[in-house]
C-alpha cells in the first residue's frame, strides 16, 4: 500500500483495527462500522455483563437468536467434527479458568475441560439461541473473522482498494497486499510473506494473549490445557471468518483435513521450529527460519 492511503485506527473487542481506504472514510461510513461492532460485541462478548452470551451464562434459557448465530455456529459445528471437539464454543469458562476472565485476572485455577458434546446443550434454531445448562459461549475461533467479513461487506460500495486489518485477522478487496508472517517466537523477524488480493489472511499465535507460566489463549476444550505441539499458524480464505476459524483448526490434527476440504490455503509453525504448508500453498517462505 501507498502511504497516500487513508488509514482510520481504533480499538474495539479489545484489540487495535486499521482500515485503509483510497479516500477517507465518511462520518457516516465511521459510524456505521461502530454501530455494527457494537451490536457483535453487545451480542457475543464474554467480557461485558451486558450481553447475550453473559445472560446465557447468567442462567437465561434462552435469548433472541443474533444474526450471526447461525453462520457461526454451524462452522464451529464443522471445526469441532473435525478436531475432536478441540475446538468448541463453550471453551468460555475454561478459558476463564486459567486466568483470561471478564476482569483480566491471569490468575490460574486449573485446568476446567470442557463438554465435548456442546451441541447437547447449544441450540440455534426456531429463532432462539439456548445454552442448557447454562454456560459460558466464547466465539473467539472466528469470531473476529466474522466481524472483519460484516466490516467489509458494509464497506463494499466505497470506491477503490480496501484493507480491514483487526490485529491478525485481515480482508483485502480491490488492491493487493504483502503480508510478514511472524515469528512467533521473535515479532522483529518474519517466518515469509504472503501476497494477497481479494481475499482474507488470519493469524493465531501462541505468543499472543499468553500470560503466566506457558499460558496462552489457546486452549484444547477437551483437558482444558494449552496447545503444546503448534506456535504460530496463518489461513488464507476468501472470507474472514473461515481464515480465523481455520487457523484455529490447525492447532490441532484435523485442521489440515478441513482446510483442504474448504480449499483453503495455510503454513503452520510448530514449537520445534518445523514449518509445515498445505499443497500449493503460494506463500514465500524463508530459509533459515
Amino acid at each position: 500500500m501507498t502511504s497516500e492511503r487513508s488509514r482510520w485506527r481504533f480499538e474495539a473487542i479489545g484489540t487495535q483495527w486499521e482500515i485503509e481506504t483510497d479516500e477517507p472514510l465518511d462520518d457516516d461510513h465511521q459510524r456505521q462500522v461502530t454501530t455494527v461492532i457494537e451490536g457483535f460485541d453487545k451480542a457475543w462478548s464474554r467480557f461485558r455483563s451486558d450481553s447475550l452470551v453473559a445472560d446465557l451464562a447468567r442462567g437465561a434459557n434462552s435469548v433472541p437468536l443474533p444474526a450471526d448465530a447461525t453462520a457461526m455456529l454451524d462452522a464451529y459445528a464443522a471445526l469441532s467434527a473435525a478436531t475432536s471437539a478441540a475446538v468448541n464454543p463453550l471453551i468460555g469458562e475454561a478459558l476463564a479458568a486459567r486466568g483470561y476472565d471478564d476482569s483480566y485476572s491471569f490468575t490460574d485455577r486449573g485446568a476446567q475441560p470442557t463438554l465435548a458434546e456442546w451441541q447437547s446443550s447449544v441450540s440455534w434454531h426456531g429463532g432462539r439461541l439456548s445454552v442448557v445448562p447454562p454456560a459460558t459461549l466464547d466465539v473467539g475461533a472466528l469470531g473476529k473473522g466474522r466481524l472483519v467479513d460484516l466490516i467489509v461487506d458494509l464497506l463494499a460500495e466505497v470506491r477503490g482498494g480496501i484493507v480491514v486489518d483487526a490485529s491478525g485477522d485481515l480482508s483485502v478487496r480491490g488492491s493487493r497486499q504483502r503480508v510478514a508472517l511472524e515469528h512467533p517466537f521473535d515479532p522483529r523477524r518474519a517466518i515469509g510473506v504472503w501476497e494477497i488480493s481479494d481475499a482474507a489472511l488470519c493469524a493465531s499465535s501462541i505468543n499472543r494473549r499468553s500470560w503466566g507460566n506457558g499460558l496462552h489463549h489457546v486452549l484444547d476444550a477437551r483437558t482444558g490445557e494449552p496447545v503444546q505441539k503448534v506456535a504460530a499458524t496463518w489461513a488464507v480464505a476468501s472470507r474472514a471468518m473461515v481464515a480465523d476459524g481455520l487457523a484455529t483448526a490447525l492447532f490441532f490434527d484435523g485442521g489440515p483435513r478441513l482446510a483442504r476440504d474448504w480449499g483453503v490455503q495455510w503454513v503452520r509453525m510448530f514449537t520445534d521450529g518445523q514449518v509445515q504448508w498445505s499443497p500449493g500453498c503460494d506463500a514465500e517462505l524463508f530459509r533459515g527460519r
